[in-house]
């Protein structure tokens, strides 16, 4: 018998799992980073699963995610594989240009800042 160490990050078992690139997480953090300093964010969490992954935003740790910024490969031929989910579950912007899915969000902080 041998062990074998599974961890969380890596595939294990033949699965794979759908992660944000470097230059994926270098956009979503970066509106992130404007967010906490206008007040408005205080926490997140990053999920990998097998279809998906997911950035979820906070306003505070215990509470429900306000914003999850989703990435689904399978999508990327139809509807676009990004996508920005309201606290609702209400899909609030799809699309195949993250820059572009996440605008719906900047609006957001510039009503914070006025």
């Amino acid at each position: 018998m041998s062990y074998q160490s599974i961890s969380p990050f890596t595939p294990h078992m033949g699965q794979e799992q759908v992660a944000f690139h470097r230059t994926e997480l270098s956009v979503i953090l970066s509106l992130y980073g404007r967010m906490v300093a206008a007040g408005e964010w205080r926490d997140y969490g990053i999920s990998c699963l097998r279809d998906m992954a997911v950035f979820s935003v906070f306003r505070r740790t215990a509470e429900n995610p306000l914003y999850r910024i989703e990435k689904r490969p399978k999508l990327r031929g139809r509807q676009g594989q990004y996508a920005v989910v309201g606290i609702d579950g209400q899909v609030l912007k799809r699309g195949s240009d993250l820059r572009t899915v996440l605008r719906v969000l900047e609006r957001k902080l510039i009503r914070a800042v006025e």
